[in-house]
């Protein structure tokens, strides 16, 4: 591999030179302290995939690695220098270190990538040069919906992994919803023996007539939970969960029917939904509502040491307040004006919870309807005026908006694109995505905290329909959130595609089931599965 074929690109290269350093038997590896987690990365990675021991080594040696901290390079940035007599990977943190390790992998060639070696005979050879390399945002990162199809634990490390490839730092971890409540939580037990499973499921839009009739469940126990936080860290990653209120809850109010608008819908009679789009079935904005949730936040915390918790706020709809009779007279002891103002005092409440905690309130651009809460953040995901609106109100703001970066909907206009989902994003749509407005001014643009690209999963029902969603978008939506690109129309694609030639065989080392170039492969597609196939339809359609 040469150093043109990295993803994403770095921004400074020396080379190559000429020379080149190979890995072997012989080669040892040095540890700086505060760089031990790298050290113990490169020998399961790159020592499972070559064989190679990786003696202990000494600072400085010949024909060994060494990892080193230099407090004059920003916290994630990275310096390797590959020469004839061995590689150096700096960094400003042990986070920077590791993201130079990653690309020491690439040039390594798609071999890196496999858990053991395959032809022990190849070359292990690296070019000499310099590569230096810094990320454009601290928050990179997607988004995984694990409520509507349940990944087991070991997807979502593999899906860690994936992330750690491609220098995303952020897991979105989406594991509540009206369609399943997918972690434990020890003082509410019904939310894993009710709430965790559902009867059926819709195959498809919901406007479709299939169903797949068995149950659908699952859930991750709260050492799940841990191993998977902890497993995220050694990758330098950050775990960020979300419990959605106080819409998109029926899995939580069939557990605990207490929990929803009681003067209004009979909720003990409501089961876990089996389908798809936006149920009327909101949380009561009740004191029996709030203590709940704090419990479920409280073993939340102790769960996920992330700064940001976030909270959902997205399509509540307000008939069933707007009919209960207890609603409206909390409406009028609040003082307030209006169900959106109720809902804004709802997710205040909890900002205010969760600052008192140390931790930040990071809710979807509903959350500004009615007044954003004091010190939340945005994920600005109905295009980008939420997001402008946070940022020039001083909010940090996470931009996801649908129409670029929402990887369930489809790649392709074609007929074997399978359940066809929401708007035509390429490839190349997802490549000239820019995460900054251009409406917003120098100061307002340092409240971009970064970007993230969201999978939500109604429509992919095992591993492999996750993978063909998200890749090869995902390494494009990397390449944004890490580089420092010119303006969308003036990026080179081309040579992100020539680039992405060398990448696929990194892909499928890894085993990832990704969309091919020239389209779906044979078991890849779902004839007959009514999707959402109108180009520009609102995504509720």
């Amino acid at each position: 591999m040469t150093f043109e074929q990295l993803i994403p690109a770095p921004a400074r290269v020396e080379g190559p030179s000429g020379g080149s350093f190979r890995f072997d038997a012989s080669t040892t590896l040095w540890a700086a302290p505060g760089t031990e987690p790298v050290e113990r990365w490169l020998r399961t990675s790159l020592g499972g995939a070559f064989r190679l021991p990786f003696a202990p080594g000494t600072e400085g040696a010949p024909g060994g690695v060494s990892l080193r901290l230099d407090d004059s390079l920003e916290p994630e940035a990275y310096r390797l220098t590959i020469t004839g007599d061995g590689v150096e990977i700096r960094g400003g943190t042990a986070a920077g270190v590791f993201w130079g390790a990653q690309t020491l992998r690439q040039l390594l060639g798609p071999e890196a990538f496999r858990r053991a070696p395959v032809n022990p005979e190849a070359e292990r050879t690296v070019p000499a040069g310099v590569i230096e390399d810094a990320p454009r945002f601290g928050w990179r990162g997607m988004m995984l919906d694990v409520a509507r199809h349940f990944m087991p634990k070991e997807g979502v490390l593999r899906y860690l992994d994936l992330l750690a490839a491609h220098k995303l730092n952020v897991f979105h971890f989406h594991l509540t919803d009206d369609q399943g409540w997918r972690v434990e939580i020890k003082r509410y037990p019904k939310l894993t023996e009710v709430a965790s499973w559902r009867s059926r499921t819709k195959w498809g839009h919901r406007a479709s007539e299939l169903w797949d009739e068995k149950p659908h469940g699952g859930f991750y126990t709260q050492d799940d939970i841990r191993e998977i936080v902890a497993y995220a860290d050694s990758l330098h990653i950050t775990v960020v969960p979300e419990i959605d209120v106080p819409g998109h809850s029926q899995a939580a109010i069939a557990a605990y029917p207490e929990l929803g608008n009681t003067d209004v819908i009979d909720t003990a009679a409501l089961g876990v939904w089996d389908s798809w789009g936006v149920t009327p079935n909101v949380l009561a904005p009740s004191d029996t509502t709030l203590r709940f949730y704090e419990g479920v936040f409280e073993e939340v915390l102790d769960m996920f040491p992330s700064t940001f918790i976030h909270v959902g706020g997205d399509e509540c709809p307000k008939e069933q307040w707007k009919d209960s009779a207890a609603v409206q007279e909390r409406i009028e002891q609040l003082g307030l004006s209006n169900e959106d103002e109720l809902q804004s005092w709802f997710i205040r409440h909890f900002d205010k919870w969760l600052s008192a905690r140390g931790r930040r309130l990071i809710g979807w651009d509903e959350i500004l309807e009615g007044g954003l809460a004091e010190g939340a953040a945005v994920s600005s995901w109905r295009g980008y005026g939420g997001g402008i609106a946070a940022a020039q109100a001083g909010h940090d703001v996470v931009m996801c908006p649908e129409q670029h970066v929402y990887l369930d909907h489809r790649q392709h206009g074609g007929p074997d694109e399978p359940v066809p989902i929401g708007f035509v994003r390429t490839l190349e749509d997802v490549y000239r995505f820019e995460p900054v407005p251009g409406d917003l001014t120098a100061d307002e643009a340092k409240h971009v905290l970064g970007t993230q690209a969201n999978v939500w999963t109604e429509v992919m029902e095992y591993h492999g329909r996750v993978d063909y969603q998200v890749f090869p978008r995902l390494a494009a939506l990397a390449e944004v959130a890490w580089r420092t690109l010119p303006a969308p129309a003036e990026r080179d694609f081309a040579d992100f595609e020539r680039r992405m030639t060398a990448h696929y065989g990194r892909l499928d080392a890894l085993g990832v089931d990704y969309r091919p170039p020239g389209g779906p492969l044979p078991w890849q597609k779902r004839p007959g599965v009514l999707g959402r196939p109108i180009e520009g339809a609102p995504p509720n359609v």
